[in-house]
């Protein structure tokens, strides 16, 4: 696999749009990170990390009492191929900021939002809505 996140990322996707309420993935830090950011923004109700050798990773997806889902577009921004990073007054606002953009800054993986506030720039990795 050349991308990891790109494939929890479609993971992800794909399980909200066929109305799954767990999808499982390989673990990794940094994918436990992006979970973490989605949790805190609400786009997903919960995630955990089942130990083994490979480490696995479930996310427990969120939707409304209508059954749709709190993540419309989960669209990967920074690739291996081609990186995008962006200073402190670059960051993405995403749709008007009704949605929210995943960056890896020196401090650790956040949304754009708090980057903003923290004065931090860095690798933008995927925009939700």
């Amino acid at each position: 696999m050349t991308d990891p996140i790109a494939d929890m990322l479609s993971r992800i996707r794909n399980a909200s749009r066929v109305h799954k309420e767990r999808v499982s993935m390989p673990s990794s830090r940094m994918k436990q990170e992006i979970a973490r950011v989605l949790k805190e923004e609400g786009y997903i109700k919960d995630y955990s990390i089942v130990p083994g050798v490979p480490a696995e990773l479930t996310v427990s997806l969120h939707y409304t009492s209508d059954r749709i889902p709190a993540i419309q577009t989960l669209q990967r921004v920074s690739k291996p191929g081609c990186r995008i990073y962006a200073k402190t007054d670059s960051l993405p606002v995403i749709l008007q900021n009704m949605g929210m953009a995943i960056i890896s800054t020196s401090k650790g993986v956040m949304s754009n939002r708090q980057a903003r506030r923290s004065k931090l720039g860095g690798e933008v990795l995927c925009s939700v809505s």
